[in-house]
């Protein structure tokens, strides 16, 4: 027998669909964890304030482009430009063009779509071919930038160890060099590093070590949500935690 499709009905200002699950529960979360960093971050990143707390330095700050313990670079009467300002629209800049992050976003803020067999609420699609989403195709070059970025923040990682006493280690040492650790797994699993260490070859085996090189990434870009996410969520905790050391607000346990 032939069977016959029934009408849908859908509410009026929701999206078409026939899910009956709770398919709005993942994009939700993806806006309120996204959303919450923002927010975190553009204040940290403003205010310009307890980001050092010897040896340990937020990674939201570096390199440190500032004299001393965390003086202004450049320092107006009327206005001091945070250092973080100069410095955070690189590693910014590669994850808002990031192919993960951008279809998570897509999904959370612009619903386009907001789910896999969840129609859209507005019509007309124009891909990334216009301003400001053709900025999206920086993507590649914003990866050379968070390399080098990442460079700097495993360099504090390092630097974490020395304390102004000696050689040691704190809590705080830990909590960098996990961030380096995660940064640095979220960074070298980017799809446009496979891309550009053997997918741009037609035959990948004819050099032995770059064909390695892609086996390499390809199988951390398998993992490169989780890196996407769980960085995210340990350099915002970085911060605050050499935040609050800086403030008083907590004491730093020195393991040794």
């Amino acid at each position: 027998m032939q069977a016959t499709a029934s009408p849908q009905t859908f509410r009026r200002g929701s999206p078409p669909t026939q899910r009956r699950d709770v398919w709005w529960l993942e994009p939700l979360i993806t806006a309120v964890v996204l959303g919450g960093f923002v927010i975190y971050a553009t204040w940290a990143v403003l205010t310009g304030q307890n980001y050092w707390a010897d040896p340990y330095l937020s990674p939201f700050f570096s390199p440190l482009l500032a004299g001393g313990k965390g003086e202004p670079l450049v320092n107006f009467s009327w206005w001091q430009i945070s250092p973080a300002i100069l410095i955070m629209w690189a590693p910014l800049g590669f994850r808002l063009t990031c192919y993960y992050y951008r279809k998570a976003y897509y999904r959370a803020f612009f619903w386009d779509p907001p789910a896999c067999a969840v129609g859209e609420l507005h019509a007309g699609y124009i891909g990334e071919r216009k301003f400001p989403f053709i900025l999206q195709n920086l993507h590649r070059y914003f990866l050379y930038l968070a390399i080098i970025v990442w460079g700097f923040l495993t360099y504090d990682a390092i630097r974490a160890f020395f304390f102004p006493g000696g050689f040691g280690m704190g809590v705080g040492t830990l909590v960098l060099v996990v961030n380096s650790a995660l940064l640095g797994l979220y960074t070298f699993s980017c799809h446009s590093l496979r891309h550009r260490v053997g997918g741009c070859m037609d035959c990948p085996s004819n050099s032995k070590p770059r064909l390695k090189l892609w086996q390499i990434v390809s199988r951390l870009n398998s993992r490169h949500p989780t890196f996407a996410w769980c960085s995210l969520v340990w350099v915002a905790f970085s911060d605050m935690y050499i935040r609050l050391v800086a403030t008083g607000a907590i004491t730093d346990l020195r393991i040794f």
